[in-house]
């Protein structure tokens, strides 16, 4: 009897063939364990998973999306990874998309406000990825490219971290009201002369922080008046130089959110090297919760703002889409997310210093 060729185990060209006769079975029988489909006797399910687990088949993406017409990819349109909200949003793209399935195709800009978006596309295009997350923030007026004859050419699409607009699908985190956390936080503290360090205003997020700052003041009976405000590039410099104007605009200050924790370590420093006392003197909060603003002296109080989360969201929404029969319909409709932050307090905002490793989240 001649010998029966089969492939070494855990071989990289395993094959439906060679699980088929590994198992006795049909190629088709194979196809529908593989797939789960059809009606199959559990012996006959168990006798080909032991194949399959002998000879280390691996399915051949590949020729499934020939078939389904579906690659099983998600393209990640994204900007500023050595930041740590970027990286963190997808950082949760990458887990939630592994957990569903999905392999990434990720293409990077080199600036969120001038991106190349018809050569984005058509790279896109030729990938014939399944769905779209755009995890670049809205900067002046890099949405315009958005119109239904563009839409209309692309496969599923999530954005991040812009306004919400009809017929869209839009997540993100709720940056108005984790400001009017914090502006409320340091009015409870009973400070009444609160300044503030933007980001740049051309971001919609930076936009929404101001708005939070402000709206939460004039509930309060207080007047956001311009010499309270600086505006910042995100950057510890920034920070640095913000405080410094701020306090030479309005030298009664007693507390400053800083729109970000890399500009509140700028200011933080700022603030030792003018003899601010903090909280004493100044009170200081940030937004982000970066690892390290725990360890700033004094710890800072922060906004945490979930952005792992707005990954996992995101790539969560796409699939509905993706599922969908019917794009448009129930679960498949456009629709906004925004994420609720939480107030991490910690000594920088608290007239009464308490130990360093005390915090408490506040939502």
């Amino acid at each position: 009897m001649r010998k029966l060729y089969l492939p070494k185990p855990h071989s990289l060209h395993v094959t439906l063939r060679d699980v088929a006769k590994q198992s006795g079975v049909s190629i088709k029988t194979v196809s529908r364990v593989v797939n789960n489909q059809g009606e199959i006797s559990e012996a006959t399910r168990h006798r080909v998973q032991k194949a399959i687990k002998s000879l280390g088949y691996r399915p051949n993406i590949l020729a499934r999306s020939l078939v389904s017409r579906k690659s099983n990819t998600l393209a990640v349109v994204a900007w500023g990874l050595d930041y740590y909200g970027p990286s963190r949003t997808v950082a949760g793209v990458e887990q939630q998309s592994n957990e569903l399935g999905y392999s990434l195709f990720l293409n990077l800009i080199p600036n969120p406000d001038d991106p190349n978006v018809a050569s984005i596309l058509d790279t896109l295009a030729a990938r014939r990825v399944d769905g779209i997350v755009w995890a670049v923030p809205e900067v002046g007026r890099n949405r315009e490219w958005i119109r239904p004859d563009w839409l209309e050419q692309l496969p599923p699409t999530v954005f991040l971290s812009m306004r919400p607009s009809p017929g869209l699908s839009v997540v993100a985190v709720d940056n108005r009201a984790g400001a009017a956390m914090v502006t409320q936080h340091l009015f409870d503290q009973g400070r009444r002369k609160i300044g503030l360090i933007t980001g740049p205003l051309v971001w919609w997020e930076a936009r929404e922080r101001y708005e939070g700052w402000r709206e939460t003041l004039l509930r309060a009976g207080l007047n956001p008046a311009p010499s309270l405000v600086v505006e910042g590039d995100w950057s510890a410099m920034s920070g640095d130089q913000g405080l410094r104007k701020l306090l030479a605009q309005q030298p009664d200050v007693d507390a400053v959110f800083a729109c970000n924790d890399q500009m509140a370590l700028g200011a933080l420093g700022a603030a030792h090297h003018l003899g601010r006392r903090v909280p004493q003197d100044v009170a200081l909060v940030g937004f982000d919760d970066t690892p390290e603003s725990a360890y700033f002296w004094p710890p800072l109080t922060t906004v945490h703002q979930h952005v792992v989360d707005v990954g996992r969201v995101a790539v969560q929404v796409l699939h509905s889409h993706i599922q969908s029969p019917q794009p448009g319909k129930d679960n498949a409709k456009p629709s906004t997310t925004l994420l609720t932050p939480e107030l991490v307090v910690r000594q920088s905002s608290l007239l009464t210093l308490q130990p360093s490793s005390q915090a408490v989240a506040v939502q």
